[in-house]
């Protein structure tokens, strides 16, 4: 594993370099190679001999549907990840990230979530037979909490903002730190998303593809696995990728609209979507970098436009959270920029609706 500042990261249980703090990736990935996919297996580990990790724990995520919708505001492709088995993206690389942790010796695993992240942690960590203690903002969904006990973790409430569960989290030394945020056996899973899209698809990518972001982590994910389809020759070009941000809490946005490198932290006020409530991107560089590249956008949405995108999505058979809805809200403008293209994006669905309340 190296940071980006070229320093190499030799403990697998980091969340950070410990040299300059930078998060990490892995290095040396093994190459897309489309003969290797396992077609017997029914879950994200069809693609395990692309991926750095054995699936140590799984519990059959991936192989989520790729559905068309028809919207009032228009039609785009629907992958269902609100599906996967605690009912959000997140399975994915919780189970990638899980799997490594354990393989290297952790047996208590820490993380902060506002509920999605912590949620999949606990459920993994269960049937991986390790413990799990889950630092969540206390203003965090009820069902949410409900579905991190259920799984036998310990849920911390901490008053404030979704950071102070960040700050508390990190302070924690009984555990390992098992971040989704920073670790990036996280992105690994994530990978498996797009490699899903493209088989779905007719094994072609979309011209565009929009998503939710707060700390952006299917975002890059997605970012990563195409890239690895178009290194292997296997797609002519990277989908424009835009990340779709709540208005009242949007450092990416801010920073693409300015031109800078990297987002500033932005005041971390209240929006429906608490899912991506993020005032400062681990990753943002990262984030923006991809977003330019590609050609695509960041954008932002009101609350309002996001209930409104919600009820419509209910009204067409499929129930997700606000965070779920924001870039289904951002439909209007999305045709707008890529006109020509529009009938090529495709959304993820990242949280189910029966999560909420």
């Amino acid at each position: 594993m190296r940071c980006a500042a070229g320093h190499d990261v030799t403990d697998p249980l980091a969340w950070r370099c410990p040299d300059c703090g930078a998060p990490h990736d892995f290095t040396d990935l093994p190459p897309f190679d489309p003969g290797s996919i396992d077609t017997g297996t029914w879950s994200m580990w069809r693609y395990a001999a692309m991926l750095p990790v054995k699936p140590v724990v799984t519990l059959g995520e991936g192989a989520t549907p790729l559905v068309p919708v028809h919207l009032p505001g228009g039609s785009f492709l629907a992958k269902l990840e609100h599906l996967n088995p605690t009912a959000s993206y997140k399975d994915r690389g919780t189970s990638a990230a899980v799997s490594h942790l354990v393989t290297h010796g952790a047996d208590h695993l820490v993380e902060d979530s506002s509920g999605n992240a912590g949620a999949s942690i606990a459920a993994y960590a269960a049937a991986a037979g390790v413990t799990a203690r889950v630092y969540v903002p206390a203003t965090a969904s009820a069902a949410k909490l409900r579905q991190i006990a259920a799984a036998g973790a310990d849920v911390v409430p901490v008053p404030g903002p979704r950071s102070a569960a960040y700050t508390a989290a990190r302070g924690d030394t009984r555990g390992v730190y098992a971040s989704h945020v920073w670790h990036p056996a996280f992105l690994l899973g994530h990978r498996t998303c797009a490699w899903e899209i493209w088989e779905q698809h007719g094994r072609r990518l979309p011209a565009v593809v929009a998503c939710p972001v707060g700390q952006g982590n299917l975002f890059l994910g997605l970012a990563h696995g195409f890239r690895a389809l178009v290194g292997a020759g296997l797609a002519g070009r990277m989908p424009r990728m835009v990340a779709v941000q709540a208005a009242a809490c949007a450092p990416v946005a801010a920073a693409w609209r300015s031109g800078a490198a990297d987002p500033s932290t932005v005041d971390e006020r209240p929006t429906v979507a608490e899912g991506i409530r993020t005032a400062s991107p681990v990753r943002g560089r990262d984030l923006l970098r991809v977003v330019r590249s590609t050609g695509g956008a960041v954008l932002t949405v009101s609350d309002a436009a996001i209930g409104a995108a919600q009820r419509d999505l209910a009204a067409a058979g499929l129930l997700v959270e606000p965070t779920g809805a924001v870039a289904v809200a951002a439909l209007g403008e999305l045709r707008r920029r890529f006109d020509a293209e529009i009938a090529e994006i495709l959304v993820p669905l990242t949280g189910s609706g029966l999560k909420t309340g």
